[in-house]
C-alpha cells in the first residue's frame, strides 16, 4: 500500500512531497512522491491534502462514549477504546482509579484479556492509585486510598499478565520509594501524582526510578517560591510530564511554558471518563457520582473528575491556543508518550520499521481517517 498526497509529520520534521509504503502492519519506506510507482496489485491512496501523523498514544484515559475501563467487562473496555480510536488514538493505557484491592485485581484481569486478545487500541494498564495522598486525592474515593503495599502490588502485576503497566504513587507516603523501586525492577513505569510531596521528596522519587509526573499541576502541591513542590521537581528532573490540555485543567500559557522549557517532556493525555462524548449529566467514576456541566466533570467536593477530552482536541489546542509547532504537538501525543512507557520500539512515529498507526488530519487538525496496524478503521458515525 502507498499513501500519498498529505504532508508527513515525523518526530523532527513536517515534510511535503513524501509518500509512505506500507507492507502488512509496518511502514517499510518513506519515498519521494514522484517516485511512488505502485507494484502490481499494490493499492495507492491519494489522501488529497492535509497532514499524516502517527497514531495518538494516550497513557491516561478512564473511558469514553459511555463506557468505563473500570467496569471489568471486556466488551465495555473494547467499546471505550473504539470510541477514542475514532479520534485518532491507536494505542492507549486503560487507566483505573483507586478501588478495593479485589476489585482492582478483577479490573486488571479484564484489561489484560482485552490487550492480549482483542483487536483494539488498548495495549496496557495504568493504575492511578490507590497509593495516593488523602490531601491531594482529587476525585479518588478516600475510602479506597492506602499506603504502598508490596504484596498488593505484586498481586496486581500478576493479574496484568505481562502487559505494559504504569502506576501512580504519592512519593511522600510510607514505603513509597521502595514501591517505586519495586515497580521499576518489575518493568512497570512508575509515576508520581496526587501528591503533597515537597520538591526534595519528589526529586527522591525520580532518583529511585519514577519516570512520569501524572497530570502535572493537577492533583499535586502547587508551586510556591519557598517550596516549589513536585511540579518544579519534575521539570528539573527531565521526566515526562502529563498535561491535560482541555482548556479547563490548564491555561494555554502553562502548556506553552512547559513546552518552551523542554518540548520532549510534554505528554498530552486526556484523563477522559465515560461521560466523554455524551454531554452534560450525572455519571460514575470509581464508585463516586460525577456531574458534568458544560463539559466539566466534578465530584461532590468540587474536584475535577477527569475530563471529556479526546486526543485530537488536545493536539488542536496545543497548536492553536498554546502556540506549539505542529511537530511539537504531534510528538507530545505520539513520540513522547511512547518513550515514557516503553512503547517506542514499535510505535509513536512515522519511521521505517514502526507500526503503520496513522491519522490523516485536515488543515484544522481534525481526523479524517485513522489507520491502526496497516488497516483503515471504520469512520465515526
Amino acid at each position: 500500500m502507498i499513501l500519498r498526497g498529505a504532508r508527513v509529520v515525523t518526530p523532527t520534521d513536517d515534510l511535503d512531497g513524501v509518500a509512505l509504503v506500507i507492507s502488512g502492519d509496518t511502514i517499510t519506506e518513506l519515498i519521494e512522491e514522484s517516485s511512488a510507482t505502485p507494484a502490481a496489485g499494490e493499492q495507492v491512496f491519494d489522501l488529497g491534502g492535509g497532514l499524516l501523523v502517527p497514531g495518538y498514544i494516550d497513557i491516561h484515559c478512564h473511558g469514553g462514549g459511555g463506557a468505563d475501563f473500570g467496569s471489568a467487562d471486556p466488551s465495555e473496555i473494547v467499546r471505550a477504546a473504539d470510541y477514542h480510536a475514532g479520534f485518532g488514538t491507536t494505542s492507549m493505557l486503560a487507566s483505573l482509579v483507586s478501588s478495593p484491592a479485589a476489585a482492582l485485581t478483577e479490573q486488571l484481569h479484564a484489561v489484560a484479556v482485552v490487550a492480549r486478545e482483542a483487536a483494539t487500541s488498548v495495549v496496557g494498564v495504568h493504575l492511578e492509585g490507590p497509593f495516593l495522598s488523602h490531601r491531594r486525592r482529587g476525585a479518588h474515593n478516600v475510602e479506597h486510598l492506602i499506603d504502598p503495599d508490596p504484596a498488593a502490588f505484586d498481586g496486581w502485576i500478576e493479574a496484568s499478565n505481562g502487559i505494559p503497566a504504569m502506576i501512580t504513587v504519592a512519593p511522600e507516603l510510607p514505603g513509597a520509594l521502595e514501591l517505586i523501586e519495586r515497580a521499576h525492577a518489575a518493568g512497570v513505569t512508575a509515576a508520581i501524582g496526587h501528591t503533597d510531596a515537597t520538591y526534595d521528596e519528589a526529586v527522591q522519587a525520580f532518583a529511585h526510578g519514577a519516570r512520569i509526573a501524572t497530570h502535572l499541576f493537577n492533583g499535586m502541591r502547587p508551586i510556591h517560591h519557598r517550596e516549589p513542590g513536585p511540579v518544579l521537581a519534575a521539570l528539573d528532573s527531565g521526566v515526562a510530564c502529563e498535561l491535560i490540555n482541555d482548556g479547563v485543567h490548564l491555561h494555554p500559557a502553562i502548556v506553552r511554558m512547559v513546552a518552551d522549557r523542554d518540548p520532549a517532556q510534554v505528554v498530552l493525555v486526556t484523563d477522559a471518563i465515560s461521560a466523554t462524548g455524551l454531554g452534560d449529566g450525572v455519571y460514575g467514576l470509581g464508585g463516586q457520582r460525577v456531574r458534568v456541566v458544560g463539559g466539566r466533570a466534578r465530584v461532590s467536593n468540587g474536584s475535577l473528575a477527569g475530563s471529556t477530552l479526546t486526543m485530537d482536541e488536545a493536539v488542536r489546542r496545543s497548536v492553536f491556543d498554546a502556540g506549539l509547532s505542529i511537530v511539537e504537538a504531534v510528538a507530545a501525543a505520539t513520540t513522547n508518550p511512547a518513550r515514557a512507557v516503553g512503547l517506542a520500539a514499535d510505535r509513536g512515529a512515522i519511521e521505517v520499521g514502526l507500526r503503520a498507526d496513522l491519522v490523516h488530519l485536515d488543515l484544522e487538525l481534525r481526523p479524517q481517517r485513522v489507520m491502526r496496524g496497516g488497516s483503515w478503521l471504520p469512520e465515526r458515525d
